[in-house]
């Protein structure tokens, strides 16, 4: 094999959407202002749950956090997308696509971990209310909260390290609008067979371990309303749960289609849409979504409005 074919990739070409110069303006104009939106919704949230004592409870604290990963998520992936559209050669370093993917893949798996909890939490408000602040202490909510960053920082981590046994020296295109690790798998000149199987083990459990939480806690939530007597506290608690079962679906849903599917390397046209669906879209609707259906948020909100 002479040198010219064996040349080594070290930055990449991310291809994005399109090179309609009229659709690239307007596709930055939408995912800028989605962009936007998505900080201060969710670093709102962030700061409004830090300033009100009312809203220093166990499932605030993990919906504060979920806030601050979808943060990290937009931060990781959509500064350089929207560089992109504008940008002559689209290039990308190997460091800084190792760099996207751990914050993406830190934000991703903490949030699975945190949904979770907030299920369980959920569980215990509605199915065991007086003996919650037994069952959902403070010390646990932040061991579990602990918890799911460590998962998320090891997860990444394992990802990273084993990057470093593959060598690129096919095409430096890479067909997507960030920098994952399926479509890079692609461009390897090493036998990516272990790198693929440890993204399905990982990714597979993550996801199954948490889906069967939140899963059997809602069963449980659900059997425990079917007993309510009153419809008002039926509803009451139907519209506690109804915008964390949103969430959950849309999140859950669409990383299970990208990351455990069949031929998941293979279809990347196909994950565009969804990936956009998990990086950008669920982070935007996240905070409206729990904020609009809370009437403590709500509350807060006005409350901080009017003394300001």
């Amino acid at each position: 094999m002479t040198e010219d074919n064996y040349s080594l990739t070290t930055e990449f070409i991310l291809i994005g959407f399109t090179d309609h110069p009229k659709l690239k303006t307007v596709l930055f104009v939408v995912f800028l202002t989605i962009y936007l939106v998505t900080m201060v919704g969710n670093l709102g949230l962030v700061a409004l749950i830090l300033m009100e004592r009312r809203l220093h409870t166990p499932m605030y604290i993990f919906l504060g956090n979920l806030a601050l990963m979808d943060s990290c998520c937009a931060c990781a992936i959509t500064p350089k997308m929207l560089e992109n559209f504008f940008s002559k050669d689209r290039m990308i370093s190997l460091y800084e696509c190792m760099a996207q993917f751990y914050f993406l893949c830190l934000a991703e798996t903490a949030d699975c971990f945190l949904l979770a909890a907030m299920a369980y939490d959920r569980y215990v408000a509605i199915c065991s209310p007086l003996q919650y602040h037994t069952l959902m202490s403070k010390k646990l909510c932040l061991q579990m909260t602990a918890g799911a960053y460590i998962a998320g920082n090891l997860h990444s981590m394992i990802h990273i390290v084993f990057l470093f046994r593959l060598t690129f020296c096919r095409s430096h295109q890479i067909n997507h609008f960030f920098c994952d690790v399926l479509p890079l798998f692609k461009l390897s000149c090493v036998d990516p067979y272990i790198n693929e199987l440890l993204i399905f083990i990982f990714s597979a459990s993550i996801l199954v371990f948490s889906i069967i939480i939140v899963i059997i806690s809602y069963l449980c939530i659900l059997f425990m309303i079917f007993r309510m007597k009153s419809k008002e506290g039926r509803g009451r608690a139907l519209s506690t749960c109804a915008s964390h079962f949103l969430s959950v679906s849309m999140f859950y849903g669409s990383l299970l289609f990208v990351y455990i599917r069949p031929n998941s390397v293979k279809e990347e046209d196909k994950d565009k849409p969804v990936a956009i669906f998990y990086t950008l879209v669920i982070p935007l609707l996240n905070p409206f979504i729990y904020s609009l259906r809370n009437k403590e948020v709500i509350n807060a909100n006005f409350k901080n409005s009017y003394l300001s």
